[in-house]
């Protein structure tokens, strides 16, 4: 095992605001880093992986990164055995159920008898209406949910809002919501212990900053 500090990071939405947390907490995360998925930062001690975000609750479980950063979203669809240790705060959205509005269920219409569902969070909206005994149909999409219930694919659609703006563009509403989901600090439990001062020096330069 190497004494360097290895932190999966994730691409995309949640990778700036990440890399700006990690900085004031002393990592030197390079601006640009391209390409690359593999980087070492400008302290020459830490490691990191530039992943995909669905990527990085596994490479902290099978312990290719000691810790990582991901949103609570991604945590929810996930099988890892991974540690959550912080809400670190940022890339704040929440889970929701939305319709057309003219299908008026934000208003206490009754859904289909057998209400089909358009999302990319499969394990999130089977949770949400089995504790419900709502029966439904979940139908896997992994682009923008919102066309689905416009074209007839689905009734209702399961996904993350920040603003609502999307919604609003496409005369949706949201009927519930489900869970909120923001920034998370895992790690692998057994790399924890083994680099339990540098993780938790991490971990409370990352809360403070």
């Amino acid at each position: 095992m190497s004494d360097r500090l290895v932190i999966a990071l994730p691409k995309g939405a949640l990778y700036e605001e990440t890399a700006a947390r990690l900085r004031r907490a002393g990592i030197d995360v390079p601006t640009d880093v391209g390409r690359r998925l593999q980087v070492l930062a400008g302290d020459g001690e830490t490691e990191l992986l530039v992943l995909r975000s669905s990527d990085v609750p596994a490479y902290v479980e099978f312990g290719a990164a000691d810790c990582g950063i991901v949103g609570k979203d991604t945590l929810w669809e996930s099988d890892a055995s991974v540690s959550e240790l912080a809400d670190l705060g940022f890339g704040a959205c929440r889970l929701v159920v939305a319709a057309r509005r003219g299908d008026r269920y934000h208003e206490g219409a009754r859904y289909p008898t057998f209400l089909r569902v358009a999302t990319k969070f499969k394990r999130a909206a089977q949770a949400y209406f089995a504790e419900r005994d709502v029966p439904c149909e979940i139908i896997a999409l992994h682009g923008s949910v919102e066309l689905a219930p416009l074209v007839g694919l689905a009734d209702v659609i399961v996904d993350l809002v920040a603003t609502g703006g999307t919604l609003q563009a496409h005369d949706m509403v949201e009927v519930d919501e489900i869970a909120r989901s923001s920034a998370r600090f895992v790690v692998n439990p057994v790399r924890f212990r083994a680099k339990y001062d540098a993780l938790l020096d991490l971990l409370e330069r990352l809360k403070s900053a």
